[in-house]
């Protein structure tokens, strides 16, 4: 795991220098969240609802709670809001991220407070299919097939 994915997912960030995050009693659903965050491919996102819909369990609420207490292990910035707005008081964390990822974005406008752009969802979203894949091309590879648009 890079500093980069310690760097202010959720609650638990752990200090410099201390390593992967050790959690002996996380929970089995938790584990599950985490292991599809670390699947999504640089530059790709997917939405609390389609992590719990991957998974067949849970709901975006669920996900957003693993995240919070969970997902500094993870690279967190790819599991985003709905409607592509960036995690708020991770805002700057995120976007550098996303940059640098190459993550599809909308710019804000002149008029929005503090002109942070949003996650292009049409393009960014990314269905589970192979790392490579352009978006809805792959299957799923869990309980869902349809891809998300």
């Amino acid at each position: 795991m890079s500093q980069d994915q310690t760097d202010g997912g959720g609650s638990g960030v752990a200090p410099p220098g201390a390593g992967p995050p050790d959690y002996p009693e996380l929970p089995e659903y938790a584990e599950r969240v985490l292991d599809v965050a670390e699947l999504i491919p640089p530059g790709r996102v997917m939405t609390y609802g389609d992590i719990a819909e991957w998974l067949g369990e849970g709901g975006p609420r669920q996900v957003g709670r693993v995240m919070a207490l969970y997902g500094s292990a993870v690279p967190w910035w790819r599991v985003v809001r709905a409607d592509g707005t960036l995690l708020p008081a991770h805002e700057l964390r995120a976007l550098e991220h996303y940059r640098a990822e190459a993550t599809p974005l909308r710019e804000a406008s002149r008029l929005t407070e503090g002109h942070i752009p949003r996650i292009d969802m049409r393009r960014a979203r990314w269905d589970g299919g192979g790392a490579g894949d352009d978006g809805g091309a792959g299957g799923r590879g869990g309980p869902g097939e349809e891809a998300h648009t």
